[in-house]
């Protein structure tokens, strides 16, 4: 009779625990910040190549918007609800700057995450 007094309790401890494991969701385990942004203007055509570096391998994680800011004030806020490729891949928009201006593009995993580059016009 003592055994089953100590065991249940135990059992009753153990199968809380697993439970209580199978709550984690292991979406964040897997989730990471961009590894890499890098930013390219081009003055003559007017555009911002944002070029992301983010290893993705599932479609539950990823880059899911590129705000672009010049000269600190906010020109364009991009969404996604994918990205185009599992690791590196580049978008383009269209940018009206001068020599002088200042602009930076952050990048924001959607789970987990942002990185930030910037690039003065020259």
């Amino acid at each position: 009779m003592k055994k089953s007094k100590t065991i249940y309790p135990l059992i009753l401890a153990t199968l809380l625990f697993f439970m209580m494991i199978l709550q984690i969701d292991l979406r964040e385990a897997y989730a990471h910040p961009p590894q890499d942004v890098q930013i390219a203007y081009d003055i003559n055509a007017q555009t911002l190549t944002v070029t992301i570096t983010h290893k993705s391998g599932f479609g539950f994680h990823y880059i899911n918007s590129v705000i672009v800011k010049k000269n600190g004030i906010v020109v364009s806020t991009n969404k996604y609800d994918k990205q185009p490729d599992p690791s590196t891949f580049s978008y383009t928009y269209q940018l009206a700057a001068g020599k002088g201006d200042s602009i930076e593009a952050t990048v924001i995993c959607n789970i987990s995450g942002t990185k930030t580059a910037t690039l003065d016009v020259k």
